[in-house]
């Protein structure tokens, strides 16, 4: 079982940390373009490059003078890897949570140079309408990856669903409920199975990409967590890069072209069926929330 982390020490690093604020300038930025992995095309690791703005994005680049190219992984722990290797030159696909536990598990030390978007989780179901007509002893479905579950399980209690033990934090998991304090039962499911498990539970947290694919309107959650929360950052969609190359002018541009292309801002919305929250959090900000993030992970190890 995990130690119990301070609570106190993960909020207090973030609530001075705006959820959505202005691009971070390039002061100290290294000079010339990047150099990509191969020539001059810089690569960029992606999970789902089929998406249509990845496109978009690719033509808006070539417009300012930058040739990237998008590289697809089947799996998100491909990427980071790939990433630390040097296979690609900055990937785009996990939240600084997920980044702060590689970063701790692999000893690399892989920074994020820009946001991107906050994707909020949302509580469905198929038998009841309204989360207060859920009934004691009722069983709901949870992700079963650290991550997500932690959200999930917040959601439940801010839900009055449960009662965690720890308060609730980015490390929650069912070993923190406190189940006689608690108004249902939770089980952890991979995270591709939550929708086909509605039929059989009260409800379900259901990642925004699952409930998508199975048919789900994010407008249909009966709760979801709150994507403007500042307590929210570490969950913040990031592009990642080498720490040496963190101050990347052309990387740094790279941000800037995604964060103020309409169309690829239109494209993310739209695919993840307009629950995405699109942010421009300086990547100061998300450096130091990544920080935060891995000193409380060391201190729950």
């Amino acid at each position: 079982m995990k130690k119990i982390v301070n609570k106190k020490s993960l909020l207090a690093g973030l609530a001075l940390v705006p959820l959505v604020a202005l691009l971070a300038g390039c002061a100290g930025a290294s000079e010339g373009p990047a150099t990509g992995t191969e020539g001059d095309a810089i690569k960029i690791g992606v999970v789902g490059a089929s998406d249509p703005y990845w496109e978009i994005y690719t033509e808006a680049a070539a417009a300012e003078g930058i040739e990237i190219e998008i590289v697809d992984f089947a799996q998100y722990p491909q990427v980071n890897p790939a990433l630390a290797a040097g296979e690609v030159d900055l990937n785009q696909f996990q939240h600084i949570v997920y980044l702060a536990e590689y970063n701790e598990a692999s000893g690399d030390n892989l920074a994020p140079i820009g946001a991107t978007a906050i994707y909020p989780l949302g509580l469905y179901s198929t038998e009841y309408s309204n989360v207060d007509d859920i009934v004691k002893g009722d069983t709901i479905a949870v992700p079963d990856d650290d991550s997500n579950q932690a959200r999930a399980l917040v959601i439940l209690q801010s839900n009055g669903l449960i009662v965690l033990k720890d308060g609730g934090s980015i490390f929650s998991s069912l070993s923190d409920i406190d189940e006689e304090a608690s108004k249902v039962k939770v089980t952890a499911l991979d995270a591709s199975l939550t929708v086909a498990s509605l039929p059989d539970v009260a409800a379900a947290v259901i990642n925004n990409d699952f409930a998508e694919k199975g048919g789900l309107k994010f407008e249909d959650a009966i709760a979801t967590d709150d994507a403007t929360d500042p307590q929210a950052l570490p969950y913040v969609n990031i592009f990642a890069s080498r720490d040496e190359d963190k101050d990347n002018a052309t990387f740094q541009q790279l941000v800037e072209i995604y964060q103020n292309t309409q169309d690829v801002q239109d494209g993310v919305l739209a695919v993840s069926g307009d629950t995405a929250e699109m942010v421009t959090t300086p990547a100061s900000d998300l450096a130091k929330s990544l920080a935060t993030v891995q000193a409380d992970i060391k201190a729950a190890k």
